[in-house]
């Protein structure tokens, strides 16, 4: 396994993390018992990182990953790093409410979190969407307070722009920034990444393959499960699939040319992005993860790189990343 520095404070991660959202919630029904064995399988493999939310499922998927901690070979158990979303509140028909960051709610989260993974430190924490009724500060500061108690060993943060990034990094050291970066979504390219490569902050980058659309394993006829969140999503609507699914079709040329599959092709593409860039896949099979692993084994050259992005043109996405209601809780869009 690869492994690259998640930012210059926090610990060197393997090269590939495993997202592991889906197995607990809004990609439709999951297998317990293929999530289990896809973690374990991902730890054999070498992948360290393992990310979640306190919010994906309820609770669920932290849950999830403490048991597939307990039964992992004692190594495996030893080298992983647990990345961890939260301050969604939510309600217990799924609904959303907002998020809070007031530094006694961090420090709430953390206690549930700490129980429900069944470790006594969670490696990366991070508030999922920056609350803006609480200065930033404020909560990177609980969250420091949580690092010198022992309960914490490094702060990230996710989806947080420009501006809040400095505000943070002003008040603790920051690892890393969790963020949207692929193929379809390169806005960070503009102001955010250059912000944390100056200051010295890592990236997690999540969404590689935009949610499946440019996965290799999506078309026209497929269809969302009632409780899969894709059915509400611009990108996966009317017109804008058609369009997104067109330039997955010019993608796949692209990687089928090199001998690779479209999934491989996306997740090389974000790994090329620089040392300072660690993909989250979100496999939720061990098949899925396989091929995902083999992203590992693609060099790209400069002009592989160019073959692809002409095939998928930076802003070239049709439709935002999220409903409205959504993006407004993205400080990273404002």
């Amino acid at each position: 396994m690869q492994h690259r520095p998640l930012g210059t404070t926090g610990p060197r991660v393997s090269a590939l993390g495993l997202g592991c959202m889906g197995m607990s919630a809004l990609y439709g029904e999951a297998d317990r018992a293929e999530s289990l064995a896809t973690i374990h399988a991902a730890l054999d493999a070498g992948i360290t990182l393992l990310d979640t939310g306190d919010f994906y499922g309820m609770g669920h998927n932290e849950l999830l990953i403490g048991e597939a901690l307990r039964t992992a070979p004692a190594a495996a158990r030893e080298r992983a790093l647990t990345s961890v979303k939260f301050g969604a509140l939510r309600g217990p028909d799924g609904a959303w409410f907002g998020y809070d960051g007031r530094p006694a709610a961090v420090k709430n989260f953390a206690a549930y979190s700490l129980q429900r993974l069944g470790v006594d430190h969670i490696d990366v924490y991070r508030i999922a969407r920056v609350d803006p009724d609480v200065p930033i500060e404020e909560t990177v500061g609980a969250i420091a307070e949580l690092v010198q108690a022992g309960y914490v060993r490094h702060i990230g943060l996710s989806e947080a722009g420009a501006e809040t990034i400095r505000r943070a990094a002003s008040a603790a050291p920051i690892t890393d920034l969790q963020i949207e970066y692929s193929l379809l979504s390169r806005g960070i390219e503009r102001q955010i990444l250059p912000t944390c490569r100056e200051l010295g902050i890592g990236i997690t980058a999540y969404g590689v393959l935009s949610r499946g659309l440019i996965g290799g394993h999506m078309n026209r006829d497929t269809k969302f499960a009632a409780n899969d969140f894709r059915q509400r999503g611009p990108r996966f609507q009317g017109e804008n699939l058609q369009r997104n699914l067109d330039l997955a079709d010019a993608l796949r040329k692209v990687a089928e040319e090199r001998g690779a599959s479209v999934a491989q092709t996306a997740i090389a593409w974000v790994l090329s992005r620089g040392e300072d860039i660690v993909p989250l896949v979100g496999a939720r099979s061990r098949g899925r993860l396989a091929e995902a692993l083999g992203a590992l084994e693609i060099t790209l050259s400069p002009a592989d790189v160019a073959a692809i992005e002409e095939a998928v043109p930076a802003g070239a996405a049709a439709g935002e990343r999220y409903p409205a209601a959504q993006m407004v809780h993205l400080d990273s869009e404002r």
